[in-house]
């Protein structure tokens, strides 16, 4: 191994564990039965949107009377760091802001993700979800990466009080679907508790490679049968208790040996590697209805026949994720910040290949400002078209109508 080799196998071995971090030991919630319905174990604490169809009705009627800048800022969901751009420790971002106020006035954000840096505990967190929203004009995604085992950003805060799960690839060893159903409905009742509306998870990756650190104990398996069925079944689990689930990391990267957080990625699979393996999981996802799909930064050149990531690809994104397998929910982007993207574009061109690729919300970029102005720009000298910056617009409110985020008059 050379020595560029070691140190780039050093940092992954060295993300990992921060990754893992203060994850706890498993423990086995109860379960319902398989005689028992799954409607009877629903809370009703989320409030209840509208159905599709209203909720499509209800976005375009919003929509009339929004703003370029209030649509343009609905493309990004972003971390609160970015919302307050003072210098200091990060963990101070625990509490609304003035600076806060400021910035969601300024850039009419889409939603914001928290992170373990910004959950100190239950009414720090409350309290701050609850002054997001109070000083947003239009209502907020809350979210969150709360898969289970190694990344749970909630659970893994003992001060939380929610459920610890084993890590995916032991309950896709040990576990039924029925269990996972259980799983994401748990989770969605624990998190919509505290006022997050989207999960980034299950992650729908089909492990393939042993030497895959970015998703390690993350994936469900290498079978992309088992990992479709438990995809499925956690959707239905959370969606059941109104919050978003999000199928990631499409196109599926659990081939892959590198990892995006710190380098480019290409993984070697054909087209008809991707619809026999990876795109299963996606496919029963979307099939049990899932709100969001996350897009990798991953390039896949033999599909493409460029580097270009899977996240600014219309290629990935248009043709294969929205015409061929059917979806039509909102696409989001992996964290802008993320060394894959960060290292070969700036916030602008990151911003502007994510959109024009057909994403409808750019996550995490690195420079808020610079990508919104972006955005804005391309709007007005025509290179977005205001028929495709509506598109993305009323995906994301039918989602936030749907959920009962944005309430119907």
């Amino acid at each position: 191994m050379n020595k560029y080799k070691f140190i780039k196998t050093i940092c992954s071995l060295l993300l990992c564990i921060c990754l893992v971090g203060c994850a706890m030991p498993g423990v086995t919630p109860d379960v319902y039965t398989p005689d028992e319905s799954p409607e009877a174990t629903a809370t009703g604490e989320q409030q209840k949107g509208l159905s599709r169809e209203e909720a499509v009705e209800a976005a375009a009627g919003y929509m009339k009377n929004m703003t370029v800048e209030e649509k343009a800022g609905q493309l990004f969901i972003v971390n609160l760091e970015l919302l307050d751009q003072k210098n200091g420790n990060y963990y101070e971002w625990r509490r609304f802001t003035k600076r806060m106020k400021k910035s969601l006035d300024k850039y009419h954000i889409g939603g914001v993700i928290l992170f373990s840096r910004n959950i100190a505990g239950r009414k720090q967190t409350e309290k701050l979800v609850t002054r997001l929203q109070e000083n947003s004009s239009i209502p907020l995604f809350i979210s969150v990466d709360e898969e289970g085992g190694d990344v749970a950003r909630i659970a893994n805060n003992k001060k939380m009080g929610t459920t610890v799960f084993q890590t995916m690839e032991e309950i896709g060893r040990t576990k039924d679907a029925s269990y996972v159903y259980n799983m994401g409905e748990t989770i969605g009742s624990e998190i919509s508790s505290l006022g997050f509306n989207v999960d980034f998870a299950p992650v729908a990756d089909v492990k393939t490679s042993e030497l895959n650190l970015e998703i390690g104990t993350r994936s469900f398996g290498g079978e992309p049968d088992k990992v479709a069925e438990f995809t499925s079944a956690f959707v239905k689990g959370i969606q059941k208790q109104n919050v978003s689930a999000t199928l990631k990391h499409f196109p599926g990267q659990g081939s892959s040996s590198g990892d995006t957080h710190i380098e480019s990625v290409n993984i070697d699979s054909s087209i008809a590697s991707l619809r026999k393996n990876d795109f299963v999981p996606f496919e029963a996802g979307i099939a049990a209805g899932a709100d969001f799909v996350m897009v990798s930064h991953i390039s896949v050149s033999k599909v493409t026949e460029t580097a270009q990531p899977a996240s600014m690809s219309n290629l990935v994104m248009d043709t294969i994720l929205r015409d061929e397998l059917g979806f039509q929910g909102v696409i989001i982007t992996d964290a802008m910040d993320m060394a894959s993207i960060t290292d070969n574009y700036t916030s602008a061109e990151a911003a502007y290949g994510a959109v024009s690729g057909g994403a409808d919300i750019v996550l995490m970029p690195l420079d808020l400002e610079m990508a919104y102005n972006e955005i804005i720009n391309r709007i007005n000298n025509g290179s977005i078209s205001k028929e495709r910056l509506d598109a993305s617009v009323l995906r994301i409110l039918t989602v936030k109508f749907m959920r009962g985020i944005m309430p119907a008059e």
